[in-house]
């Protein structure tokens, strides 16, 4: 298909209320279909829509006299693939022609409304798993609306009652066999007036791109280095910002000489940053922090290598995580009351007293970074009426919010720019580095490229916070498990957020994962760590470090038995069935056991026992999805080999099947990575990994050769899927090595302390 082309920054025309959102005539009569049907007054609508020389689409459709259709993809694409699948679904319902799809990326939308932001384009924020649920709805009916559009204008064209004409690939056919292309229907469909009510949407037998595997549309321009992230945009006039921050997030600046630095040409400005007192963590900086600005990158590093600095710690200067580990462990073995009892059904003591047997465990999760393929980075132009800038961003809104309470400006006077993101993972959830750069442009007048170093990403970053989980199980005479006791002490991730007390254990438990509602008798208990080190929102939180302990104690629970761990788990799930959620919502037996049962059969579980190698497995649910790995590792010496991985998914309907297969390979692989190598520690309050080499990710010689995939056909509203399949890749891992090796690893990194226990 065609590739989206080069963008570059322009400025917005504002409508009013009575022409926003209205058909608009473009110039040589393209037709404009917005995606928002209300709340859009004296909404800002992109001039790429009135004209073929201006760019930056929002979320709309346009088709143009020569048969081209844009869609703009309202999500930042992370990797998940959402700037091809979020396009699909309008295209779908419209009958386009994919081959005439142009797929662009849209910036933030946002007007004013009485000095409050109204956001044009709804809801618009990536990598968490949302975006095509968020979707699925509106998209279809802006599909929808361009196609009733374009049949009426067929209709008075041809003669013909517009129910008796159908559309296919951007043509609309009569029954006589005659055919007239959406091109040349544009003009004429312009000046239609919106239908009254919404147009009805397809039925599912109809759909031909929906359900269809196509490649990304970006994927010739990333694989070729084509792709310009934002941190190769610039502006002409733009000063480099390097920065060197404190290696205490609470420390503060003892002494500075800035002599050297200022010495070298091409070095412009040294500007100290502090955080901003009373504002959350994520929306400020990170730490205080001194930047060097210069007139290109090379002079801007050498002038920052040339700083004499001198920092003094905080309180955070004597936190250790070895310490915090210990802490843990205290709080989970002593008698002190839990900060939240998450869930408590039954009587765990009363099963207890008839328990035949009983089984404890203890499992150790390391703090992890985020390690995104690009590091933080922001362009930003500031002018007394207007902010632009260019951000890698997962939460555009998130950041306009930051730019707003720095600049005072309305809200459509903040342009944000959204090119393809270098990986996201959560980390680009936060916008402290988006507050760096404001702060930075206001000090010098001037636009500002602000770029962090690899060895700033490490020691600077919103981890995964470590945790401790230890899990007592309850089992009768007749093997059933009756009983189950779960603890969990970590530093909460929504911590300085804003966030009441009692809703910090959101971030790292969930009420109603496995085994909840499974066991008649069944309690949750999370322990609050306090803790400098700053932490966020992470890929798979929560579900990563939950489904590690709690599949990897389902299998110890199997070993303690004698049994088949497969036979133990289908017995804990029982039969098909829906079983409601706290939350909200059904968890769906049926559907759980099914992928559970896809991954067994396709590992050939039934050699489980007498396999030469070891077979592990784990599922686990999310929001409505559903999610299985089985994975065969072999022990060559110290060596471990992942022969085969395999994963089953159900998310309901699939809009793009080779891009699901490819966020459940990616997020499976990136799990693995997470398990085998990486940890997070510090000392004194300073992070002690700096660089890819002391935070390994898995090798390629680590990796499997391959994911096999299974999708699970469904016609259900679509779920998320970016990281579904990163919780129980881990566990089906370690429970494959305990049979490969007769080594339970309960700590991660798994292989640190596979090599430690063999």
């Amino acid at each position: 298909m065609s590739q989206p082309r080069d963008r570059q920054p322009t400025n917005q025309i504002r409508l009013s209320r009575r022409r926003f959102l209205q058909v608009l005539a473009g110039t040589a009569g393209a037709l404009v279909v917005g995606i928002r049907m209300a709340d859009a007054a004296d909404a800002p609508l992109p001039a790429a829509l009135l004209g073929d020389h201006f760019y930056d689409l929002g979320a709309y459709v346009r088709i143009d006299v020569d048969g081209t259709v844009l869609i703009g993809a309202r999500d930042p694409d992370t990797g998940t693939g959402v700037a091809t699948a979020l396009p699909r679904i309008i295209a779908d319902e419209l009958d386009a022609d994919w081959n005439r799809v142009d797929v662009v990326p849209l910036g933030l939308g946002v007007s004013n409304n009485d000095g409050q932001p109204r956001w044009t384009y709804g809801r618009q924020i990536g990598g968490t798993g949302g975006s095509i649920p968020a979707a699925w709805n509106d998209l279809r009916q802006v599909g929808a609306t361009a196609r009733w559009l374009l049949l009426q204008a067929a209709a008075r064209r041809l003669g013909v009652p517009a129910n008796r004409l159908r559309c296919d690939s951007g043509t609309v056919i009569a029954p006589d066999g005659r055919r007239v292309t959406y091109g040349s229907l544009a003009a004429d469909a312009s000046q239609i007036a919106l239908p009254t009510k919404l147009p009805p949407l397809k039925n599912a037998a109809s759909y031909r791109l929906i359900g269809q595997p196509v490649g990304d549309v970006d994927a010739r321009e990333i694989v070729t280095g084509q792709t310009r992230y934002a941190i190769d945009q610039d502006y002409a006039d733009a000063l480099v910002a390097v920065l060197v921050h404190c290696p205490w997030p609470d420390g503060t600046l003892a002494r500075i000489d800035t002599a050297d630095t200022l010495a070298v040409k091409g070095v412009v400005k040294v500007v100290q940053l502090k955080p901003e007192p009373n504002q959350p963590w994520g929306s400020t900086v990170i730490a205080p922090a001194v930047a060097v600005l210069a007139e290109d990158t090379w002079a801007a590093l050498q002038g920052r290598e040339k700083l004499k600095l001198e920092w003094k710690p905080g309180a955070s200067g004597s936190e250790s995580s070895y310490a915090l580990e210990q802490q843990a462990s205290a709080l989970l073995g002593g008698q002190t009351d839990p900060t939240t009892r998450v869930r408590n059904d039954g009587d765990i003591e009363a099963a207890g007293k008839k328990a035949a047997r009983r089984l404890d465990a203890t499992y150790f999760q390391p703090w992890l970074a985020h390690a995104t393929a690009e590091p933080m980075n922001c362009l930003v132009r500031l002018d007394k009426d207007q902010a632009s800038l260019v951000v890698p961003t997962q939460a555009p809104q998130k950041a306009w919010a930051v730019v707003q309470r720095l600049t005072g400006l309305a809200p459509a006077q903040i342009d944000i720019r959204v090119p393809r993101v270098g990986g996201g993972l959560g980390r680009r959830l936060d916008h402290d580095y988006v507050a760096e750069a404001v702060m930075l442009a206001k000090a010098v007048d001037k636009p500002v490229r602000l770029l962090w170093t690899r060895e700033q990403d490490f020691g600077h970053d919103y981890y995964r916070s470590g945790s401790v989980h230890q899990l007592n199980a309850i089992i009768d005479r007749k093997r059933h498990v009756t009983g189950w006791n779960q603890r969990m002490a970590s530093a909460s991730a929504l911590a300085h957020r804003n966030v009441p007390d009692d809703r910090l254990w959101t971030s790292e438990l969930q009420a109603d994962q496995l085994p909840a509602g499974l066991i008649p008798n069944y309690r949750s208990d999370w322990y609050s760590q306090a803790s400098a080190i700053p932490r966020g929102p992470f890929r798979g939180m929560p579900h990563l470090s939950n489904a590690f302990a709690v599949e990897s104690f389902i299998d110890e629970i199997a070993h303690l038995l004698h049994e088949d761990p497969l036979k133990t788990r289908l017995r804990i799930l029982g039969e098909a069935r829906q079983l409601p959620l706290s939350s909200g919502g059904m968890l769906d037996i049926g559907r759980l056991l099914n992928v559970l049962q896809l991954v067994a059969d396709r590992i050939e579980w039934k050699n489980w026992l007498r396999s030469v190698n070891g077979l592990g497995i784990a599922c686990w649910h999310i929001d409505g999805a559903y999610v299985a790995h089985a994975i065969e590792a072999a022990m060559q010496g110290e060596k471990l080999i992942i022969q085969r991985v395999v994963c089953a998914v159900d998310v309901g309907r699939v809009i793009n099947p080779l891009g699901l297969q490819g966020q459940v390979a990616g997020a499976t692989l990136d799990a693995l990575s997470n398990a085998l190598n990486p940890a997070i520690t510090f000392k004194d309050g300073r992070v002690q990994q700096h660089s890819f080499k002391d935070y390994p990710l898995a090798s390629v010689a680590q990796l499997p050769n391959a994911v096999e995939v299974i999708t699970v056909p469904d016609d259900r509203p679509p779920a998320g899927a970016s990281f579904l399949a990163m919780p129980t890749a881990a566990p089906a891992l370690a429970n494959a090595v305990f049979r490969a090796s007769a080594v339970r690893v309960r700590r991660l990194p798994l292989m640190k302390e596979l090599l430690r226990l063999l």
